[in-house]
């Protein structure tokens, strides 16, 4: 029996494939000899990535060496995971790692929606200059340094602050916000919300700005209610841009933000306040422990990188929108 060619349809299918992709590459490089001024543009911006943001990455192999500033990083001694374990033993890991988990996850859960319900708070404001007075005093504390947030953050809580001039109306004796490590969490989250939910809500109202004005008109007519028609056309609109920024959220969510937490420390809130960037700068810096440092600070980052790929991966399944 003669060998010919195989014309079943699974082997048409991937002849077909084969040429769509073909055709495909072909087109992306016509697109791109057409076009080439705008990927010089471009060209700077992924020079600079590469060297500040590829190109240090090497340094990342201290974590595996006894690293040694006279010997430098080629010529430190190789330990493999030594600083690894040593993290995952010491006795206020758990500690560390769950204060850094609690505190990002209720930062993201209590955080996320808030610039959400902002925008479409301001989405149903008409008068055009109430709306822009009001975006101003949203935007403003964005544009606040994390140093100056952390001071006015004290001089408020302080036992004779603000806050504690109006407790003492209903309780004998001031709260000593800042020393009681239970209070850390709501003033981290409470002063995160406040300088960065205005800001954030930005994205959302401009994507509310494409909705057809129509649609709403329509909605009215067939009696749907306010609410009705946030839920059904506003939220259905936000919908992507939610979800791309949800997992840009959940992949940023082991960097919660070292310079406000530290700032906010104290020795007596340290049991609420010690998350694992905070601690990689304590090791890694100020008592010149490199290695071990470099090892804890890509511990966090692998964990980030696999949280980001796993949510990536569950609302692309579940919504059909993805980051990459």
């Amino acid at each position: 029996m003669g060998q010919g060619w195989d014309t079943s349809p699974k082997s048409d299918a991937l002849t077909k494939q084969i040429n769509e992709g073909r055709e495909k590459k072909k087109s992306s490089l016509e697109y791109i000899k057409k076009n080439y001024i705008l990927y010089l543009f471009l060209l700077p911006a992924v020079i600079l990535v590469f060297i500040f943001n590829y190109i240090p990455m090497y340094g990342v192999t201290i974590a595996f060496k006894d690293f040694s500033p006279l010997k430098g990083i080629m010529g430190s001694e190789w330990v493999g995971f030594k600083h690894f374990i040593k993290f995952l033993e010491s006795p206020n890991f758990h500690q560390i790692f769950m204060n850094t988990i609690k505190l990002s996850t209720f930062e993201l859960l209590i955080g996320f929606p808030v610039p959400v319900i902002l925008a479409l708070m301001l989405n149903q404001v008409r008068r055009a200059n109430i709306k822009k007075n009001i975006q101003l005093v949203l935007y403003a504390p964005h544009f606040i340094s994390v140093v100056v947030i952390a001071g006015m953050t004290f001089i408020f809580l302080s036992p004779a602050g603000p806050l504690n001039v109006l407790l003492t109306l209903v309780i004998d004796r001031p709260i000593s916000f800042m020393s009681e490590p239970e209070y850390f969490r709501t003033i981290f989250i409470a002063s995160g919300i406040w300088q960065s939910a205005g800001f954030a809500s930005i994205i959302y109202v401009a994507a509310l700005s494409n909705v057809d004005p129509q649609l709403h008109d329509a909605a009215t007519i067939d009696g749907a209610s306010l609410f009705q028609r946030i839920r059904h056309i506003d939220l259905q609109t936000l919908k992507p841009t939610m979800a791309v920024l949800f997992i840009l959220a959940v992949g940023g969510i082991m960097t919660i933000g070292f310079e406000k937490a530290y700032l906010l420390q104290t020795s007596m809130n340290l049991p609420a306040s010690e998350i694992i960037d905070t601690y990689v700068y304590k090791r890694g810096l100020q008592a010149a422990d490199w290695s071990f440092g470099a090892a804890i600070g890509l511990f966090n980052s692998i964990i980030s990188l696999v949280l980001l790929v796993t949510v990536n991966t569950v609302v692309k399944k579940a919504n059909g929108e993805t980051l990459y």
